[in-house]
């Protein structure tokens, strides 16, 4: 086993690191993941190509932000990250600088909603208003778009999920991309139709009928 501290989370911030880079939602340096245990948290290297990252790269900082283990300089957004983490119940972190939701951002202030998928983010994903990277009032708006959410859109930026393990970080984050594409292709054909609260109701009430979204065994006479 390793001697890593927090080995299993610096582990999963590399691979969901390298496998977002793999999926093209971040290229480069473009993006910043991180996991929480107690109050450390492990978080990518400034810097760092993403495609690349290993668990020994992963630095270690605590909740206010200064760093207890490592080699490398934390990203520029640890206060987006720690602030995220002091506002929710959220153990791990992904943000993106992908090309859909960072193109809609730049646009709207909130994703229409063409799919009932987007319940999976607790609904129509928020755009947070524009602020320079790695400052705390970015981390404020942010925090303040990802009220009832889990994932948001920062403007002319990127996207950003958290989750309470980092596989559904990293799926949240994923699916806010895939919705984003999924306005942009159908916005190029003409007017999307948008789902609407009625819509919405109608979809909750029948996924709570149907125990939609789980696996369900074939009831045997």
């Amino acid at each position: 086993m390793s001697d890593l501290l927090l080995a299993d989370e610096r582990e999963a911030v590399a691979a969901a690191s390298r496998h977002l880079a793999q999926k093209g939602l971040v290229i480069g340096t473009a993006g910043n993941i991180s996991a929480r245990k107690g109050d450390l948290v492990a978080v990518t290297p400034t810097g760092a190509d993403l495609s690349t990252v290993t668990a020994e790269m992963v630095t270690v900082i605590d909740l206010e932000g200064e760093v207890v283990d490592g080699d490398l300089a934390p990203t520029s957004e640890v206060p987006l990250h720690t602030g995220i983490y002091a506002a929710t119940n959220a153990l791990a972190i992904t943000h993106a600088h992908a090309m859909a939701s960072t193109a809609v951002s730049c646009c709207f202030d909130e994703l229409p909603p063409l799919h009932y998928s987007c319940l999976g983010l607790g609904g129509a994903p928020r755009t947070a208003a524009y602020a320079t990277f790695g400052s705390k009032e970015l981390a404020r708006n942010v925090i303040e778009a990802l009220q009832g959410r889990n994932a948001a859109m920062m403007q002319n930026h990127g996207s950003v999920a958290y989750g309470s393990k980092m596989a559904e970080a990293v799926e949240r984050l994923e699916l806010l991309e895939w919705l984003a594409e999924l306005y942009w292709r159908a916005s190029s054909m003409g007017t999307p139709h948008v789902l609407t609260d009625a819509d919405f109701e109608a979809i909750i009430t029948a996924a709570i009928e149907r125990g939609y979204g789980g696996l369900k065994k074939i009831k045997k006479e």
